[in-house]
């Protein structure tokens, strides 16, 4: 199974090294020299990495100058890992983990989660409330509790936050009073 750990910047200098948006909570780990990285199509080996100015800049045996590098700009990379793995981190999940789980606000049910989206900032839920897709911000002020033994995850019932129609009817009518 793949899981998104990274997407790939600019280029970063001359010899093929590139800037890596972190999209794991396990960096050290996942692009530790001499580990392997799906991209695309193909299969990038690790040959260094090292914290620059608040970014991670990875070189790729398989790159070797700043052509190649830039030819990967935007790709998104991914690790093999075995289904049944978890993160070290309890607070921690997996795509594969939550995509299926239970959407609850207070004590309702009201949808179900169908994918995860990897956004620059921030990591957004997809879930499907009454037929429609709704995107929920995966922060903890939104989405305190996430159980994925008890196959849940529990939103904060914000105005708007899961009926966006809602949200926008309200505004309006603020504008008209």
């Amino acid at each position: 199974m793949l899981v998104v750990i990274g997407r790939i910047g600019r280029a970063h200098g001359i010899r093929g090294e590139l800037n890596v948006d972190i999209r794991t909570d396990e960096p050290e780990r996942r692009f530790a020299p001499g580990s392997s990285v799906v991209c695309g199509k193909r299969t990038l080996t690790v040959a260094k990495a090292r914290h620059h100015g608040g970014r991670l800049v990875v070189s790729f045996t398989e790159i070797p100058d700043r052509n190649a590098a830039e030819a990967l700009h935007g790709t998104v990379l991914e690790a093999e890992i075995d289904p049944d793995d978890t993160p070290d981190d309890p607070d921690e999940f997996y795509d594969h983990q939550l995509v299926g789980l239970e959407v609850r606000a207070g004590d309702a049910v009201v949808g179900t989660v169908t994918g995860l989206v990897h956004l620059p900032h921030q990591d957004t839920l997809a879930v499907e409330v009454d037929g429609r897709e709704v995107l929920i911000p995966f922060v903890t002020e939104l989405v305190p509790v996430v159980d994925v033994r008890g196959g849940f995850v529990t939103v904060e019932d914000v105005e708007g936050l899961l009926d966006p129609a809602r949200a926008i009817n309200a505004a309006s009518d603020l504008v008209e009073d």
